[in-house]
């Protein structure tokens, strides 16, 4: 019987705060039960497998996530926008590295679940509106949204594994790297002929 109080939410919770002690890859089921109170076979009542876990982690940060930028950016355009954004989604990863990993990792995610949580749907809608605020239009949107995810996940995924080792401090480079996409964003090349969406 499963533990009085014990929801779906509860293990959620759970398995992301692990995610961000241990890692996400290092989760297991046992470990949150464990975390719980509980034995392993009561989680099952609430999510299905890790894989269903770790889905679930993944909507749960990409509305943490996007929560924070959405609060970051309000009211906010051009390069005021950019840093705002691009500073949440590094603080975002530096404080939450488990769940942050979980929305850069190519995750089964239950398409009820999915349909039913907003954060992704609002990511997609708060970066096409920063980007629009550049004149850009597709196919050009798609691409500098992939430009900027590159760049943000590539700078704090490196970061995080200890990769800058200059002296130059990375907070020095982070800001010349927003600078530098500003100014790439203002100036975006034109589409080459044939190009489409």
């Amino acid at each position: 019987m499963a533990r009085a109080g014990l929801t779906a939410e509860r293990v959620t919770i759970a398995g992301a705060e692990l995610a961000d002690e241990v890692g996400l890859e290092q989760v297991t089921m046992s470990q949150v039960a464990r975390r719980l109170g509980v034995k392993d076979a009561s989680l099952y009542t609430h999510v299905r497998s890790l894989e269903d876990l770790r889905g679930r982690i993944a909507l749960l940060a990409a509305d943490e996530k996007t929560i924070r930028i959405a609060e970051a950016t309000a009211g906010r355009a051009g390069k005021d926008a950019l840093v705002a954004f691009a500073n949440a989604w590094r603080a975002y990863a530096h404080e939450r590295p488990g769940r942050y990993t979980a929305t850069q990792t190519p995750i089964k995610i239950d398409p009820e679940l999915a349909a039913k949580a907003p954060g992704p749907r609002r990511a997609v809608e708060l970066t096409y509106g920063i980007l629009r605020g550049y004149g850009l239009a597709e196919p050009d949107l798609t691409d500098a949204v992939r430009l900027l995810r590159s760049t943000f996940h590539g700078f704090v995924a490196l970061e995080a594994a200890g990769g800058f080792a200059h002296e130059r401090s990375p907070e020095q480079s982070w800001i010349r790297a927003l600078d530098a996409l500003h100014t790439l964003l203002e100036h975006w090349p034109p589409a080459r002929e044939g190009d489409s969406a």
